[in-house]
């Protein structure tokens, strides 16, 4: 599957590529498991699930739709509202592909005697709201959906809806290349509610970079507050097709890595996509040991938990490093009973979008008075220092001009 660009919107699906895997027979359901285990290991999730595996935790997922009867997900998932009706025709069902893949990415469950078969999320015991906020590229709807002007603001949209029905983490594997203003004030909103937001970094990292030296900049991502996450390859090196621009914070694998789909199906995919749902669950696992723990405090314990840290500490392709599911606990325990709180005039007002600019400062009450006494002793004070200068400089004079006193006839 391509990355979907459009005119208006340009929401785009964060992902790179798709290779349908048949519907797992029961006897080779191991393969599914074994297939995710490099990821497993590379989050340290083993190590991460004696702490925490996300029980109590609601984590929305603004995608295409996720499939409630997976057998990976059965019991796990709510369904939330459609942003996208009216786009495809009348009785066309979605078709939940990529958001039934995110979803179980994050908090799948698996299936058959202790749950041993099929996919196994991060956050295993994480329950799903779905939102659907995207269609698929082959949908039929899918050129409506993108050009018409009343789905402009479903992504915002689709975030105070998510905030308000309880989540506490919002996944956005979905990227578009401009930002609104009713965005940027739904991201404040959630994180005025203490709600952990992760986006896509996005899949053009492959191409060449902008005027600005960087990848293009992805929204939602880029916003300030949201965990920006970028795609490791297998060496947990940026992969080729994963943004770089400042706004990266951290990286997740990316590349060849194995999720459930509608209908009992199983794909594997590479693109930010994958690796935003992988930090969603590391992020869910740290709200369900600490519930009130600040957006920005989860942030600090994703990139002070990570490994394979780049020389200097950071740089723009894999910014703080490759999550780790322990660490990132570890830290989160570490921070738990700190506060990050900005303080302020307005600086919670979830109406106020982020990144707006300051107003002038005004001049309420103007003291003539004080002011024509200030200037008076500033004009004394310079009238004293011309005048000393001046002194000074005629003695000086005198002293260079005087006669020599005459030499004695010695003895």
């Amino acid at each position: 599957m391509a990355v979907l660009r459009v005119r208006r919107a340009v929401l785009a699906l964060a992902l790179t590529g798709l290779w349908l895997v048949p519907a797992v027979p029961a006897g080779w359901a191991d393969e599914v498991r074994g297939n995710q285990r490099q990821v497993l290991r590379t989050l340290d999730l083993a190590d991460a699930w004696r702490v925490s595996k996300g029980a109590g935790v609601l984590v929305a997922v603004l995608d295409s739709g996720v499939d409630p009867v997976h057998r990976d997900l059965a019991g796990s998932v709510t369904e939330g509202r459609d942003f996208t009706v009216g786009a495809n025709p009348r009785g066309v069902a979605p078709s939940r592909l990529h958001g039934t893949y995110m979803a179980s990415l994050i908090a799948g469950h698996g299936h058959g005697p202790g749950g041993g078969s099929g996919v196994i999320g991060v956050a295993p015991k994480a329950r799903i709201l779905s939102v659907r906020v995207i269609l698929e590229d082959e949908e039929p709807g899918f050129r409506t959906f993108n050009t018409a002007e009343r789905f402009e603001n479903v992504v915002a949209k689709g975030i105070r809806y998510a905030v308000d029905h309880g989540a506490d983490v919002i996944n956005m594997s979905i990227s578009k290349e401009l930002a609104t203003r009713e965005e940027r004030a739904a991201v404040r909103y959630a994180i005025s509610r203490g709600v952990v937001l992760v986006a896509a970094a996005g899949n053009e990292g492959a191409g060449r970079p902008e005027a600005t030296g960087y990848a293009p900049y992805s929204y939602p991502a880029a916003f300030p507050g949201v965990v920006s996450v970028a795609a490791a390859d297998r060496r947990l090196r940026r992969a080729s097709f994963s943004n770089w621009n400042p706004s990266v914070l951290v990286a997740a694998p990316g590349v060849d890595i194995l999720g459930a789909g509608p209908g009992n199906e199983y794909w594997i995919g590479r693109g930010t996509s994958q690796a935003t749902a992988l930090v969603s669950g590391v992020a869910a696992l740290i709200k369900a040991k600490y519930p009130k723990m600040s957006p920005a405090l989860v942030a600090q314990a994703l990139t002070k938990g990570a490994t394979r840290r780049p020389s200097g500490g950071y740089d723009t392709g894999m910014g703080f490093g490759v999550v780790n599911a322990p660490r990132a606990l570890a830290e989160a325990a570490r921070i738990s009973r700190h506060t990050l709180t900005a303080d302020g005039d307005d600086v919670h007002d979830p109406a106020l979008p982020m990144g707006a600019a300051a107003e002038p400062v005004q001049v309420v009450r103007r003291d003539r008075r004080g002011i024509a006494l200030n200037g008076g002793a500033a004009v004394a004070a310079a009238l004293c220092a011309t005048a000393c200068l001046v002194t000074a400089g005629l003695a000086v004079r005198r002293a260079r001009t005087a006669p020599a006193a005459p030499e004695g006839d010695g003895g």
